[in-house]
């Protein structure tokens, strides 16, 4: 229902006239309009889907069960009737959705399934917030960005599938689209290989884990760290996501970042068959890397790679790629004779041959990939997806260059960092301050001109989990700065600074509704 036709609706139910108002939604909405009155929600109101719609509808009912504990059982779905009445229309964008509140019924009207989740997303906020009441009001909108994701880190700590679950939940409920699963690191391989059992055996699990900062410690806690993922629990964890309208998308870390690869298949690096790596009990970054001139090497990332693409249905792929040290290659006489043997331009070159290399093994696949901003340097396609995390700059770069880019500068987008300037009372963090009002006020298009903003697919945040090994204090690390980071994914156009605070302090009674742990340092006014 477009807008002039709300204003009309509401004459002919003589409801007063409406007026373009805020609202506590978060992401912000494009577009809302609101009005006296109201429609109240309660445990039997029926939710009206169409079959097109009847996975949100179950979706949303479930969700609702927090909210309505006293119910027996969850929200009823009908085909007839009144009550949250939801629709299709191809002709709204598929994320986006038209929500229409009169005193006799809701009506949401979705582009597509997920775009009614959306839409049902702004309205469980508005119940929850509201106590059940939701003002009449015509709401249009749709997402900024395409992409839309968030990292989490399970190899320095390793999170369970039900804690991975509940991550996924947080993120759907402020519309995240994307789950970036980092699951391969020197501190952990957590993810089932067939052909190669030992990555999960001997990789999965390091003897000991650094206690304090890694900057200036060295001491450690003496008790062995592991776990990893089953075939079976992944595709249980990609199905639970997909049910969300959430793709998740793998990261396989190479050349660097791979030593818990090579403690359990020695002959992948550049030391030998007999040389006793470890998995790595500290953080940073190590200068251990795979052989990149060993056609073994090239073997193995293949046929992981073909068991990863059969599991995750994901036309993205992330190969790392970052932070990838040369010393073991100047020193290794295999990745010398490579360099010769493929005239490639030294150690970068080398680098840059595995990139390339697996990048069109992935696409022969049907897969694009997706790299750290490093992989710029060192002669990649065009067609390669950068993620900029070393400020904006490399984003930057490869958008002028014409690459796609997902930006995620650790200034604003890495939520492992401290939230108060101060950090006093605040656990051990990795560094930075990035408090929510810095994280709200990224721009994604900076220095871009226009026709280079096109290349910007969308806006990630990481969770690294060097110094997270409790999943509350990891949801106390994502909330509130979630909430300012999806208005920079969601509705980048619109974003407004000044109500900010005010409009934050009502999603706060949605996370205690839904039992989410935040942290306490914006609201008190301690960033």
């Amino acid at each position: 229902m477009k807008k002039s036709l709300f204003t009309a609706l509401l004459a002919i139910l003589g409801i007063a006239g409406a007026t373009t108002a805020q609202t506590t939604v978060f992401p912000r909405p494009q577009y809302i309009e609101t009005a006296d009155g109201e429609y109240v929600v309660t445990a039997s109101t029926a939710i009206v889907a169409e079959v097109s719609t009847t996975a949100p509808a179950e979706r949303f009912s479930e969700d609702m069960r927090v909210f309505f504990p006293e119910a027996k059982r969850p929200m009823k779905i009908a085909r007839h009737g009144k009550g949250i009445k939801l629709r299709e229309d191809p002709c709204i964008a598929a994320e986006g959705y038209e929500m229409t509140v009169t005193p006799r019924e809701i009506t949401i009207t979705g582009g597509s399934e997920a775009g009614v989740y959306y839409g049902l997303q702004t309205l469980r906020q508005m119940i929850v917030t509201g106590n059940g009441r939701v003002p009449c009001c015509f709401i249009a909108d749709e997402p900024a960005f395409a992409y839309r994701g968030a990292m989490l880190d399970v190899c320095r700590h390793f999170f369970t599938v039900e804690q991975v679950k509940r991550y996924i939940d947080i993120l759907a409920a402020h519309k995240l689209n994307r789950f970036h699963w980092h699951l391969t690191d020197d501190q952990g391989w957590r993810i089932e290989i067939e052909r190669y059992p030992e990555l999960t055996v001997k990789g999965g699990t390091r003897k000991q884990t650094l206690v304090g900062h890694g900057s200036n410690s060295d001491r450690y806690d003496g008790t062995p760290h592991g776990g990893f993922y089953t075939k079976e629990q992944i595709r249980e964890v990609i199905d639970y996501a997909a049910a969300r309208y959430i793709t998740v998308i793998p990261e396989i870390e190479m050349p660097g970042h791979a030593l818990a690869a090579m403690a359990a298949y020695p002959w992948l690096g550049c030391r030998g068959a007999d040389y006793p790596y470890e998995v790595w009990t500290r953080w940073g970054i190590t200068p251990e890397v795979m052989c990149a001139g060993r056609e073994t090497t090239y073997e193995f990332l293949e046929n992981v790679l073909t068991e990863v693409i059969e599991l995750f249905p994901s036309e993205y792929i992330h190969i790392g790629g970052d932070e990838s040290p040369r010393d073991r290659w100047k020193e290794c006489e295999h990745c010398q004779a490579f360099i010769s043997e493929h005239g490639l331009d030294g150690e970068d070159g080398l680098q840059g041959y595995l990139v390339n290399r697996i990048e069109k093994w992935l696409m022969a696949h049907g897969r694009k990939m997706i790299g750290w901003d490093e992989i710029l340097g060192c002669g990649i396609s065009q067609t390669a997806n950068i993620m900029s995390w070393r400020g904006a700059k490399g984003g930057i770069a490869a958008a002028k260059r014409g690459n796609d880019v997902i930006m995620t500068p650790s200034s604003h987008c890495y939520f492992d960092s401290y939230q108060t300037r101060e950090r006093v009372g605040e656990p051990l963090a990795i560094g930075r301050h990035v408090p929510v009002e810095k994280v709200y006020a990224f721009d994604p298009y900076d220095k871009l001109e226009a026709d280079e903003r096109r290349h910007i697919l969308g806006v990630q945040c990481n969770m690294w989990t060097e110094y997270i090994a409790d999943f509350d204090h990891l949801q106390r690390m994502l909330l509130p700065r979630l909430a300012a980071i999806c208005e920079v994914q969601w509705a980048a156009d619109r974003r407004d600074a000044a109500t900010l605070r005010e409009r934050m302090e009502v999603l706060r009674r949605f996370y205690d509704a839904c039992g989410y742990p935040y942290a306490p340092y914006f609201f008190e006014g301690k960033e």
